[in-house]
């Protein structure tokens, strides 16, 4: 009960989106911006970890770190809790690659635990990497199933275009007119 007052009053905002995106630049600006914290990507690291090498187990592990994350990062939260990426990633990451999913993802995402989405458009440059998969029109694909499953589940979302400064001043403002 103690843990519901101490955090009914955060703000949780999930940033998401395909892949190469800007989602952990934005991340890092708007807690910096609002100077708070944010929970950072625990996928990128891991894969990178288990060299690209990854099974449906693996995201199975990853979606369970997010579901737990929010208890690690609540010191230091003010206002707003940022996270770069959440469990509308993994469900669709599960999804592309195999064509199902744990169930109890679609319960989290049912609680309406997070206030606002921030969906990154593919208007940025694709930038390859040892871990990014899906560029090209895969991005764009990407893009219409985050897109329908916000939807799906009645979120709250904008979503967020621009380079550098003006995507971060369209996110602010997003976060302004959504919250």
């Amino acid at each position: 009960m103690e843990e519901e007052k101490t955090t009914a009053n955060i703000k949780r905002i999930v940033i998401t989106g395909p892949e190469s995106t800007g989602k952990t630049n934005l991340t890092r600006a708007l807690a910096k911006h609002y100077n708070t914290v944010y929970v950072p990507e625990f996928a990128r690291e891991f894969i990178i970890q288990i060299n690209g090498n990854y099974t449906y187990e693996h995201i199975v592990q990853i979606a369970e770190w997010q579901r737990k994350a929010v208890e690690k990062y609540l010191h230091g939260v003010n206002r707003y809790l940022f996270f770069d990426t959440f469990l509308i990633i993994t469900k669709i990451w599960f999804i592309w690659c195999y064509n199902h999913y744990p169930k109890w993802i679609d319960r989290e995402l049912n609680k309406k635990n997070i206030d606002l989405f921030l969906l990154c458009h593919t208007d940025i440059p694709w930038v390859p990497d040892d871990v990014r998969e899906n560029g090209g029109e895969n991005r764009n694909k990407l893009f219409k199933l985050y897109q329908q499953e916000l939807e799906k589940f009645n979120c709250n979302y904008s979503i967020i275009t621009g380079n550098n400064e003006e995507r971060l001043s369209n996110a602010i403002n997003a976060i302004k007119s959504n919250l």
